[in-house]
């Protein structure tokens, strides 16, 4: 086998010899071995001194070698894929080859009578291109295509973060908050067990014995030994210092209505920086599937919308800060002041909370003890992979709820949806209804909470109790995955900002419910539609009193309250 080429079908051993040159890779799928061929053969005689061709003939191999390039930090700047592939088509690769590179040009490969669908994938997976096979002669119709797409990678944020290494135990529960972390921020990373020989050797290396879980190794080598975000955020190459002192706009919070507001901000000539504490996309980022987003028929992961949202944001200027806590908010004459919880801070024109929510805490007993040992909030889908099997057991029935148990259907034994209602129409999407009514796999329990979790060290049982006549039942169960209610990330403002009973931020009109203007408002005009109690301090997505709790709302709060922004300032 050439150093070009993965013969049909390639499993895992005969791709790897493929990823051993540093040069930057254009991949070819195809599964006509006569097409491959040639498309390789081309592609070859133009980019062959410069750039490594890298062919598969299916989807799956060429997925494979895609991650084991993104683990060794390789680059890859152009994906062809035929259309009409068995098992999975050059639309479905193109979109999960999207989630391990994100800045890779897509093109698709298709016969004229297959032109509909090639725009549709320009929704589907942000299509950068299509190309009619034949594609003959190639200086004419490949090269120029391929040039240019080459040209706009190069001068894109393409450079690769090489990867890290986790060290850590199944159940220990830091061990996963540091792989969600570095998940969700998109720092490319490699998990080892401790149980398995070269975690035992990656330890022994970084003088541990694994008493202390996780070790991180970055890629310069350094060893971190149960890191705190702010200390993993710095070691992986996220931005964690402001770049100034002075903004015109801080946004608070990651989530879709912080990254609209970033967006539109950035991009409308403010001076912007996002402040997240933890990894941006919130709670819709760690959706495996959002179907109801306008402009996407097939359906968007919470974490490709969270990357594209975040390179535009970034690619207009706004600047985003990582593991940062903010913990006060001031008034300073006209600017408004942000306090970060190591006693630093940054000063703005305006300010924009969009802190979001996060899911309540399961008030079982056994609960806390085992959460991150078998009993995780929210997604969690670097865990999904070890669900392969294994019988999972899903509290809620909302759409977060839902869009999980139809991802973890794919590989588990069963899911079964606990919900404390009667059904699952009160809060969860139709379209989620029917696919998970079609699903022989996914069950829902009525009527239902959990009255206990129990394990040794990680979950092994829970008690389940129906709540209409109070029969407990005990079930075995390795993994729990909670989505109850929403609580706003909003403690820290208590005094400052005007909340309502549930800790929800008022603005506009709730503040002028009685005709009188807010305690302490000094101007002569009424708070704008998302302004707070403070001049120059709105409020944007789920952390809104009586939100409509969608991303497409968030998002476009997030770019009102732009707007809102600049009127503010022009009357300033």
């Amino acid at each position: 086998m050439s150093e070009s080429e993965t013969q049909k079908p390639a499993p895992a051993s005969l791709v790897r010899p493929l990823l051993d040159a540093a040069r930057t890779v254009i991949m070819t799928v195809d599964d006509d071995p006569g097409v491959s061929r040639a498309v390789a053969r081309d592609l070859r005689r133009r980019y062959g001194k410069s750039y490594r061709i890298v062919r598969a003939e299916s989807g799956e191999p060429a997925l494979e070698a895609l991650r084991e390039l993104k683990l060794r930090g390789d680059l890859v700047a152009v994906i062809l894929a035929d259309y009409r592939m068995p098992q999975m088509n050059g639309i479905e690769f193109l979109e999960r080859a999207l989630d391990v590179y994100p800045g890779a040009r897509r093109v698709l490969l298709t016969a004229y009578a297959d032109t509909d669908a090639a725009i549709d994938a320009i929704n589907v997976v942000d299509l950068d291109h299509y190309l009619l096979k034949p594609w003959d002669p190639p200086e004419e119709k490949l090269y120029p295509v391929l040039d240019d797409l080459l040209e706009a990678w190069r001068c894109s944020d393409y450079r690769p973060v090489p990867a890290t290494k986790v060290i850590g135990h199944r159940w220990s529960a830091r061990s996963s908050d540091v792989r969600e972390f570095l998940a969700r921020n998109q720092v490319p990373y490699r998990w080892y067990s401790t149980d398995e020989p070269e975690g035992q050797r990656l330890l022994a290396a970084a003088g541990q014995d694994g008493q202390r879980l996780p070790v991180v190794i970055t890629a310069d080598g350094t060893a971190l030994v149960e890191p705190e975000v702010p200390e993993l955020a710095a070691h992986v190459g996220l931005a964690t210092t402001p770049t100034a002192d002075f903004y015109d706009l801080v946004v608070i919070g990651g989530g879709p209505a912080g990254l609209g507001a970033a967006v539109y901000g950035a991009s409308e000539g403010l001076r912007t920086v996002l402040v997240e504490r933890s990894a941006t996309g919130g709670q819709a980022g760690q959706s495996s599937r959002i179907e109801n987003y306008l402009g996407f028929p097939d359906g968007v992961s919470g974490g490709q919308l969270t990357d594209r949202a975040r390179r535009q944001a970034t690619k207009f200027g706004a600047e985003i800060l990582s593991a940062r806590e903010v913990t006060g908010l001031e008034s300073s004459g006209a600017a408004r002041l942000v306090r970060f919880a190591d006693g630093s801070a940054i000063a703005a024109h305006s300010v924009i909370l969009a802190t979001g929510v996060s899911y309540r805490k399961l008030e079982a007993p056994g609960a806390d003890e085992l959460s991150g040992r078998g009993v995780f909030y929210g997604s969690a889908l670097t865990e999904a992979a070890a669900c392969q099997g294994h019988d999972v057991y899903i509290v809620g029935g909302a759409n977060s709820a839902g869009q999980a148990a139809m991802y973890l259907s794919r590989g588990a034994k069963s899911v079964t949806l606990l919900v404390r209602g009667a059904d699952l129409t009160a809060s969860m999407s139709h379209y989620l209804i029917q696919q998970i009514a079609e699903s022989p796999n996914i069950f829902v329990r009525a009527h239902t909470v959990v009255e206990a979790a129990h394990g040794d060290g990680h979950l092994e049982q829970l008690t389940l109790r129906d709540t209409t006549s109070g029969e407990t039942e005990l079930v075995d169960a390795q993994w729990l995955f909670v989505f109850i209610g929403a609580a706003p990330l909003t403690d820290w403002l208590d005094g400052t900002v005007s909340r309502d009973e549930r800790g929800f931020i008022l603005a506009g009109p709730d503040l002028t419910a009685d005709g009188r203007p807010p305690v302490g408002w000094e101007l002569d005009r009424p708070p704008y539609h998302l302004e707070t109690n403070i001049p120059g301090v709105f409020v944007a997505g789920d952390a809104r009193a009586e939100s409509a709790k969608r991303v497409a709302s968030a998002v476009g709060e997030g770019a009102m309250a732009v707007m809102l922004v600049h009127r503010y300032l022009e009357q300033s």
